[in-house]
């Protein structure tokens, strides 16, 4: 398939939704034809300023500046929660090793008790790791996390909206906080010798996935056209939906294919990608459409290789098994899943 270069995803501007009537129920009409066709558009409007991308995607340049020892003492395999750095070549998507370096931050908790055989995603809850060297880094990125969190609500909501149901129709499986994820991303340049997959061609696990890109494209989409790429445009998140919003609209809503090229030697590429799912104790319902749009659901996408599990403590817990095999095998040696 061929790469289409010019920019094909739609740009919806949420700042409609708190418009006149006309502005809101053109919006959700927007929201429902992009997340049905296509899955994935830009969004702008969304009231999070231009200067404070900035100083996110500062923040993590700096990050990724430090010492490979100061990154190392952050490393994922110290936390069973899956928090932290990883390396280049550090986590695998379809069993291939991403060509990126990441730090990946969760909703700062305690441990919620010894581990459970029979609810082992329970040790996915607890504290993120952080680099001593950057103090204020901390609160940054948690401020940063949870802006993201509520543009999220707000956007899951308009989509309850869009499919003709009450806006808080899946508010209960986030009614204690919805699940939250972070990754602050860096993609190194090609090497001769290395691959060209900065990540591959996967499908977001949770509700909904919003990614802030600094000034370098890679991130492309999996559209009837072929592979699309959503190059950076300044001031708009891209937002995806995952895999859980399309189990739960029975596959009216659909979780696309995306993966990311890396830069061409010499050329960096920064990105933050935030993964908003329900709260890790709950159970995925199934919507009632109403029937017009329920005839026109085409049911979720099933891989054999890659089951979906309605718990979703379950499966999250998979996708961190999977991905990060190093963390599987220090703190889940005990489980069928780990293997």
């Amino acid at each position: 398939m061929h790469i289409v270069t010019r920019p094909q995803l739609p740009v919806l501007d949420l700042s409609q939704l708190s418009g006149t009537a006309t502005e809101q129920a053109l919006f959700l009409q927007q929201l429902r034809h992009a997340a049905r066709d296509v899955g994935f558009f830009y969004l702008v409007g969304h009231g999070i300023s231009d200067h404070r991308q900035q100083q996110v995607l500062q923040l993590a340049k700096q990050f990724f500046a430090l010492p490979s020892a100061a990154k190392k003492a952050v490393q994922m395999i110290h936390s069973p929660h899956f928090r932290g750095y990883t390396g280049v070549a550090g986590e695998l998507t379809l069993g291939q090793p991403d060509q990126r370096e990441q730090f990946d931050i969760m909703r700062e908790d305690i441990v919620s008790g010894l581990p459970e055989s029979t609810e082992p995603w329970r040790r996915l809850i607890g504290p993120n790791q952080w680099p001593e060297a950057m103090p204020g880094f901390k609160d940054e990125m948690l401020g940063w996390q949870q802006q993201l969190s509520d543009l999220t609500e707000t956007l899951l909501g308009a989509f309850m909206q869009a499919l003709e149901l009450p806006a808080d129709a899946l508010q209960p499986t986030i009614a204690a906080g919805p699940y939250q994820h972070m990754k602050l991303i860096r993609y190194p340049g090609q090497q001769a010798s290395s691959s060209k997959q900065g990540v591959g061609a996967h499908k977001d696990p949770g509700y909904l996935t919003l990614v802030l890109q600094a000034d370098q494209s890679g991130l492309e989409v999996l559209t009837d056209d072929g592979w699309v790429g959503a190059a950076p445009l300044p001031g708009a998140f891209v937002v995806n939906i995952g895999e859980l919003l399309e189990l739960a609209s029975n596959g009216y809503l659909k979780a696309t294919l995306h993966r990311v090229t890396s830069p061409v030697a010499g050329i960096e590429r920064y990105s933050c990608a935030f993964f908003m799912a329900a709260q890790l104790d709950a159970t995925v319902p199934l919507l009632q459409l109403p029937s017009h749009l329920a005839a026109e659901a085409k049911g979720p996408a099933s891989d054999p290789r890659n089951p979906l599990f309605y718990q979703v403590g379950q499966n999250v817990l998979k996708g961190r098994l999977r991905s990060h095999r190093d963390v599987a095998a220090s703190h889940y040696a005990d489980l069928d899943l780990a293997g």
